[in-house]
């Protein structure tokens, strides 16, 4: 078995470089369903990482359905024809069209949640989502802890559709790009930037705390814009932004 296994960088991420490089090698053949991975000490050492990074790394790959673990026998390739597990590989999210792409999902699916969470919240979202700006107020803007209290308050307003399809998703979507800003390693805050974000979570919460459907999902399209442009993306206008602004612009030629 030949593979191409590199020691990590360190960063909190750790755990998820580990499983993008295994998932590398058996998404470009070097390992095979029904191959067995290294062991733990043997894959820790390669990496340079502890045994416990390891062992979250491949918790996670079990979880995505790349692997299968047996007690007393060590962790194996799963069979590549199992079409129903999504996963989106770390590395692909490193490239500006796959991090838009994910970017863009997210806003379709958020907009929707919030409109959702202000007609179903109940006294105890608005708890949850009360305590996450707060925790995002009393960090340091574009840290780990912000990053963290954000996912937070958006889990929260997934939670408040009621639905948990729509969680399941959202928090998936949302950790995939936490990990991937983290990886970039170059959010430089400031005091305006983190003003301007946390003003636009009070309008979400705000809107949701009215149960007003409408303002709920201008408030979070408002919020993903702004958050798009400070990832370094385009603006990811709302699809029906986009068709005005085509009419307008169709009009204005024919003026």
């Amino acid at each position: 078995m030949n593979l191409k296994l590199d020691k990590v960088n360190r960063g909190p991420h750790l755990s998820t470089l580990v499983a993008s490089s295994i998932s590398r090698e058996i998404a470009q053949g070097r390992l095979k369903p029904g191959d067995q991975l290294p062991t733990e000490q043997a894959l820790a050492t390669t990496f340079g990482v502890s045994r416990n990074v390891v062992r979250e790394a491949i918790a996670r790959l079990r979880s995505e359905g790349r692997i299968w673990s047996q007690q007393g026998r060590g962790a194996f390739v799963a069979d590549d024809s199992n079409p129903t597990v999504l996963t989106i590989d770390f590395e692909s999210l490193q490239q500006s069209d796959s991090f838009r792409s994910l970017f863009e999902l997210r806003g379709i699916l958020e907009v929707q949640a919030a409109s959702l969470a202000a007609a179903r919240r109940t006294d105890s979202d608005l708890k949850a989502m009360t305590d996450a700006l707060k925790a995002m107020r009393d960090a340091p803007y574009g840290s780990v802890a912000w990053l963290k209290s954000d996912l937070e308050f958006h889990r929260a307003v997934s939670k408040a559709t009621r639905n948990a399809y729509m969680g399941q998703f959202m928090t998936f979507i949302a950790e995939r790009i936490r990990e991937a800003i983290l990886a970039a390693g170059n959010r430089q805050g400031s005091d305006d930037m983190a003003r301007i974000t946390i003003g636009e979570h009070e309008s979400i919460l705000a809107a949701i705390r009215a149960s007003d459907t409408a303002a709920a999902r201008a408030a979070m399209q408002d919020h993903l814009t702004g958050a798009a442009k400070r990832v370094g993306l385009d603006t990811l206008e709302a699809p029906e932004g986009k068709a005005k602004a085509g009419r307008k612009a169709a009009g204005a030629a024919k003026r």
